[in-house]
């Protein structure tokens, strides 16, 4: 009879490869935070609540995890616990673009409440890991404020480098479907590898399993509804083409349209909205006379188009944050800016300081992150910065979008009239009178503007917006409050309109 050797049943965790656990796990936590935020915006937009709201789910989550998985690996043994760990986090991780592009296309409340859970399930279990590590590698209590201290400056580390790598690399150049479904097989490896390396070989049927649900929902999210034609660094881009009209194309981001285009024909105008720029251009200048332009956000260049054909000559700049709203213009829309248009890629705030002083005939703003204008694009400080570079006779034209009480219309019509001489609105009469809200386009200059000649060429266009400036605009900013960067809570502002 011989005697047999058999593998012990449990071998022992490397501070090597627990470094490495704690590392990945905060860092994978960060990962779908960052992309949790890109995820969502197509469905409940990108602002200061969105950015609190999943900061909040993914800080409760840690705080859970941590809690429940020490609690967990005093009563179990971690060694078990650690591969089904990682494994259920890279399936929760690897489903959720499948599972909130389902709960977009049901309902919008749906898709929070299916976003919330698909962030905080795999946070929770990452956020387990640490304290389990802890418990393996803590065996011996005169080193515990050591053990501790540095898993805790890994796990810092993690996150860290999670953070940078996904804000300045893989959303840049990566779809966050990609990156999700990417970063869940890599979680469902690393179950594999850990429950190798700490117990042998024991789970080969969940492993396949695993994999195959990660298979099928990678399958799955492909077809599903709310994919984008293209994804950039700040918006999931669409285009879709007009059935009523040949070249007409509208450029989509995160659900809203953002910018319609006839490809063959720039003078056509499809929104409201810029039928009101262009008429604004078309009566505060003599006819056909070039202009210099500066734009705040490029959208698909309708408006730096219409100048270059209606104004031979006019000469435009455009900064545009995203580069890849400007790639999709010129791969998807045909768009390529000419000799006349030059697009930067850069924050239209630092833009303003680039230009030179006094270099402008006309300021065009037109910048969003979902339906508001960028915060810090409407201060006192932003109006200063565009006054600093218009001409004498120079126009400051300006989009917002606010519904209810436009609260943010009003103060940032405030805002202007602190620093302009002549400021006016026009919008859909409702605007004025309480009844009505949507697009609002804001114009200001030193010199005096010619609103009936404005309203005149809106009624020209078949459009029913109305005018109204200077004094005639005193009852209805009332004591709407001036925006600075100290002080400019534009999303809070804009509050009514996303509730309701």
């Amino acid at each position: 009879m011989t005697d047999e050797v058999t593998a012990p049943a449990h071998r022992p965790l490397a501070p090597r490869t627990g470094a490495v656990l704690v590392f990945g796990s905060s860092a994978a936590v960060l990962v779908v935070e960052l992309v949790a935020l890109r995820l969502l915006a197509p469905y409940i937009g990108l602002t200061l609540e969105t950015n609190t709201l999943v900061i909040g789910i993914a800080l409760s989550a840690i705080a859970f995890g941590s809690w429940a998985g020490g609690r967990a690996a005093d009563v179990t043994e971690p060694r078990r616990t650690l591969g089904p760990l990682l494994g259920v986090s890279g399936l929760a991780v690897g489903v959720t673009p499948l599972v909130v592009r389902l709960g977009g296309a049901a309902d919008g409340a749906l898709v929070l409440l299916a976003g919330a859970l698909c962030l905080f399930v795999p946070a929770a279990l990452l956020s387990a890991v640490t304290p389990m590590v802890t418990k393996l590698l803590l065996t011996d209590l005169a080193e515990t404020g050591a053990v501790v201290g540095r898993l805790s400056g890994i796990g810092t580390a993690g996150g860290i480098a999670g953070t940078v790598v996904t804000g300045f690399v893989l959303i840049s150049v990566v779809p966050v479907s990609a990156i999700l479904l990417g970063l869940g097989v890599l979680l469902v490896l690393a179950a594999v590898a850990v429950d190798l390396r700490v117990r042998g070989w024991r789970r080969p049927r969940e492993a396949l399993v695993l994999v195959l649900v990660l298979g099928g929902a990678t399958a799955l999210t492909q077809v599903a509804p709310g994919g984008c034609d293209a994804e950039t660094t700040y918006h999931c881009a669409q285009v879709q083409a007009d059935p009523e009209r040949d070249g007409g194309r509208l450029l989509v981001l995160d659900g809203l349209g953002h910018s319609y285009v006839d490809v063959d024909d720039p003078t056509y105008l499809h929104f409201a909205y810029v039928e009101a720029i262009a008429s604004l251009v078309d009566t505060g200048f003599p006819a056909q006379e070039p202009l210099d332009a500066y734009h705040l956000g490029a959208g698909a260049l309708t408006v730096p188009r219409y100048l270059a054909a209606e104004r031979p000559g006019s000469r435009s700049l455009v900064s545009e944050i995203d580069a890849g709203v400007i790639r999709v213009g010129r791969e998807r829309l045909g768009i390529e800016p000419d000799a006349s248009i030059d697009v930067r890629v850069e924050d239209g705030r630092l833009g303003l300081g680039r230009v030179e002083a006094g270099s402008r005939d006309l300021v065009v703003g037109d910048a969003f992150g979902g339906v508001s204008v960028p915060w810090h694009l409407t201060t006192r400080e932003a109006v200063t910065a565009v006054d600093r570079l218009l001409r004498p006779e120079g126009v400051y034209v300006l989009n917002v979008i606010d519904h209810g009480p436009l609260g943010f219309a009003r103060a940032e019509v405030a805002t202007l009239r602190e620093r302009f001489a002549h400021v006016a609105v026009a919008a859909e009469p409702g605007a004025f009178d309480g009844t009505d809200g949507g697009n609002l386009v804001v114009a200001a200059s030193q010199e005096p503007l010619d609103l009936r000649a404005w309203e005149a060429r809106l009624g020209e266009r078949e459009s029913s917006w109305r005018v109204v400036g200077d004094g005639d605009l005193d009852d209805w900013v009332g004591d709407a409050e001036v925006l600075t960067d100290d002080d400019a809570p534009v999303d809070q502002l804009l509050t009514p309109y996303r509730s309701s």
